[in-house]
């Protein structure tokens, strides 16, 4: 039995490290080695819970072309259980600027065409060993979400959803446990998140914040606020890589926020815990350049949330 199946959400970044996310004048710039790395969204959440000790598999599209083939010997290197189809587009892709505070802009190229979406006879019987899917939002994940049988717990991220686009939508009405970022929320995420549970199944929205730390409604509460965490002042005790802690790249850390959500609701925590293990995990992904390159491993997760405790 899997302890999670996630649906959709593999491409290749390549990513550009530049002084700060803007174009000065001229025509070019100096900039450190461009490098490419298996990347986005369901990507960053099968190998997050994986290094937590999550039974994890990992299905979805790609392409027969190079990034394709640096998609599947990246997963044979972790040891990620990847099942997938070929799509005749190709892989998607993105370009993402990082400025020198690890702060990102992503210009995406999804690739694959409008009509796409994942068979049933591919994904139904992976479905079918899943206590828990992740169901990511490339339009070709789509008709996964009316086939997931009742009892299946389910969770989506909407990432930059404006609270109005239809796109976002059905992922937001099926899913159990809904992630989106507060970017572009208007600074008021509270009427985006009343609507999905106004409109949907969830239990538990949550609204990230990046640095500010972000926000959470549960099914007949009201809107709260909680706070990053300050990882050398908080954690710095409990291993080296807390000490010497600083933003270098915060590409994968919203996928890592929510590999640590699902983890620590899967062993039964309560909402304060698995925030703390989200946080955790976020953190932990911004200290190292590319994106998902640091994974936090259930032994160090969990003597960081007892730390957290104290």
């Amino acid at each position: 039995m899997l302890d999670i199946l996630v649906v959709g959400g593999v491409g290749v970044d390549t990513i550009v490290r530049v002084p700060e996310i803007a174009i000065g004048e001229g025509d070019s710039l100096g900039v450190e080695p461009i490098l490419d790395y298996v990347a986005h969204t369901g990507n960053g959440v099968a190998l997050g819970c994986l290094h937590l000790g999550l039974a994890t598999r990992f299905i979805d599209y790609i392409g027969d072309d190079e990034q394709g083939a640096l998609v599947r010997r990246h997963y044979e290197e972790h040891g990620l259980d990847f099942r997938y189809l070929i799509s005749p587009n190709g892989t998607s892709r993105s370009v993402n600027l990082v400025d020198a505070g690890g702060r990102r802009y992503s210009f995406y190229d999804y690739r694959h065409a409008a009509d796409l979406r994942m068979p049933e006879a591919f994904f139904g019987p992976h479905v079918a060993e899943a206590k828990h899917v992740h169901v990511s939002i490339p339009n070709h994940t789509r008709d996964v979400l009316t086939a997931i049988p009742e009892g299946v717990t389910v969770s989506t991220d909407l990432h930059g959803w404006d609270g109005e686009a239809e796109h976002q939508k059905d992922f937001a009405r099926r899913a159990d446990l809904v992630t989106l970022s507060a970017a572009r929320l208007g600074g008021d995420p509270e009427k985006a998140m009343r609507w999905i549970v106004d409109n949907g199944r969830a239990a538990v929205v949550i609204a990230t914040d990046g640095e500010d730390g972000g926000y959470v409604l549960e099914r007949g509460g009201s809107l709260e606020r909680y706070r990053a965490i300050d990882p050398v002042a908080e954690l710095g005790a409990v291993a080296e890589e807390w000490a010497s802690w600083a933003p270098v790249d915060s590409n994968g850390a919203g996928d890592a926020f929510v590999s640590g959500l699902l983890w620590a609701r899967g062993r039964g925590a309560d909402l304060a815990e698995a925030l703390d293990a989200g946080r955790v995990a976020g953190a932990y992904a911004c200290r190292t350049k590319g994106t998902s390159t640091a994974l936090i491993s259930a032994e160090l997760m969990a003597e960081s949330l007892a730390a957290l405790k104290k």
